[in-house]
């Protein structure tokens, strides 16, 4: 008898995340959340990525996961321990990131990140920690990735601050700002969806929905009006393996999970 408890949706959040992430990909990968999810590809479908955490370490091996870019475990046996020199403009800037994975208290219907402020510019509610890499690899990388909770105070409208540029204002948005990826690939997977930006109009689609999780249930509490792709897929309940490799070994403590 099985008596493992079923996933919950943070733990197929983080699994279908590890996804977009194939074998051989370069990855850029900044603290919380994409931690996770790049650590569950390396060790499960993609041993051949390569790791890259913004302040400079290059494919190390981190289990288990550790708390920040700062954490030693992000130095454990790392093929080099550069700068952020190193990782950012060695790498990233010169096009050689496939992947930036991305975290942010605000998503909007741009795909545009925002991880500086919350309220107006010039006295905030709320001060958040910047940008560190977020805006580089948001400017330079191939593909982009976001992951973060579904909620509707995270999703605004417009962001109230833009850290991090999607498509900015809409499909022309990168071109204006003479950004060097001008149409990268973007998908936001949260613990309800994921939606994946329209490059002909610039603005998110809903593609998947959660298993149980209803398309108005994610529209609900979403702060503005996203596209509905006409294949709504469900996303696949994660396995026994999968869950045994994100349980036991790579947050065994449940520091992120």
């Amino acid at each position: 008898m099985n008596s493992q408890p079923k996933a919950n949706l943070k733990e197929i959040m983080v699994i279908e995340a590890s996804k977009f992430i194939s074998n051989g990909d370069t990855v850029m990968v900044g603290t919380g959340m994409p931690f996770v999810a790049s650590i569950f590809a390396l060790k499960s479908h993609a041993p051949e990525m390569c790791f890259v955490v913004e302040t400079g370490t290059i494919a190390p091996e981190v289990i288990p996961i550790p708390i920040s870019v700062s954490d030693p475990r992000v130095m454990h046996r790392a093929v080099k321990l550069g700068s952020l020199l190193d990782a950012l403009g060695g790498i990233l800037h010169r096009g050689m990131a496939d992947i930036g994975f991305l975290g942010g208290a605000q998503i909007d219907k741009f795909a545009n990140v925002n991880s500086t402020l919350i309220g107006d510019k010039t006295n905030p509610k709320v001060r958040l920690p910047g940008s560190g890499g977020a805006n580089d690899i948001a400017s330079h990388a191939k593909q982009i990735l976001i992951i973060a909770p579904h909620e509707k105070r995270r999703f605004p409208e417009k962001c109230d601050y833009i850290t991090s540029p999607g498509y900015i204002d809409g499909p022309e948005g990168r071109v204006k700002a003479s950004l060097p990826v001008e149409f990268p690939d973007i998908s936001v997977v949260t613990d309800l969806a994921i939606m994946k930006i329209n490059k002909s109009k610039g603005i998110l689609e809903i593609t998947h929905t959660m298993p149980s999780i209803s398309v108005n249930h994610v529209i609900a509490n979403t702060g503005f009006t996203p596209l509905i792709s006409d294949n709504i897929q469900i996303i696949p309940v994660p396995t026994k393996d999968e869950l045994d490799l994100l349980r036991n070994t790579i947050d065994p403590n449940g520091v992120y999970v």
